[in-house]
């Protein structure tokens, strides 16, 4: 069973219990949390096994990307390597259900990143409990979507939490959830950016980049 269960309202975040779960966060818990996109498996972009028992638990590869969530642009470009055009279409977009594909910066460590292609994946969500969490944590959170390797949960937030809730450390809830769905993921390694998996905010992303590509 996690060790903290813990709910938090889902538009104002109470911040003793947004403090207490960024404590267990930076001590290498690993944590079930609400995105905007659905729920996420996420822990601290600077613990090693933090990062080793979430690839565990979703079965995943080390050479599977993982994507971690930044709060703002700030971040990001810490992280990632944001050349001109790439930060103007960033700051239309974000916050909101988008990855995107960039070149890491040196600050990634290198359990974290594409190993072949020395890229990472990074979101911004537009979800005030998520906001909240790396806010008080001050790093990024790295995160993928919480699924159970053995069980189809059909979308069933309650059945999805019994199934993850052994596994991690943290569980997050609300008191209700408006989950959009896996988000759009956006190459930027490139100034020809591509579409490589159509998602949430799909055709946002059509109006903001009119000149956009889909990934062959």
């Amino acid at each position: 069973m996690a060790s903290l269960v813990m709910e938090i309202h889902s538009v104002t975040p109470q911040p003793a219990k947004i403090q207490k779960v960024a404590d267990a966060l930076t001590t290498g818990a690993v944590l079930l949390y609400p995105t905007d996109t659905g729920f996420a498996l996420g822990c601290c972009l600077s613990h090693k096994q933090a990062i080793e028992r979430l690839r565990q638990i979703r079965r995943l590869p080390s050479t599977k990307n993982l994507t971690f969530l930044c709060d703002s642009l700030k971040h990001i470009a810490e992280f990632a390597l944001v050349n001109n055009h790439a930060y103007k279409t960033l700051k239309r977009l974000i916050p909101g259900p988008y990855t995107f594909i960039l070149p890491a910066t040196k600050a990634v460590p290198h359990f974290a990143l594409d190993p072949k292609r020395k890229t990472s994946g990074i979101r911004v969500p537009a979800h005030p409990v998520a906001q909240a969490l790396l806010q008080a944590n001050g790093n990024p959170i790295i995160s993928i979507t919480a699924k159970h390797p053995d069980k189809d949960h059909n979308d069933d937030n309650e059945y999805l939490l019994e199934l993850l809730e052994p596994l991690v450390d943290v569980v997050v809830t609300s008191e209700e959830y408006h989950f959009q769905g896996e988000s759009t993921v956006i190459n930027m390694t490139t100034d020809n950016f591509s579409i490589l998996r159509r998602g949430a905010g799909y055709k946002t992303v059509l109006q903001e980049i009119p000149e956009i590509v889909e990934a062959q």
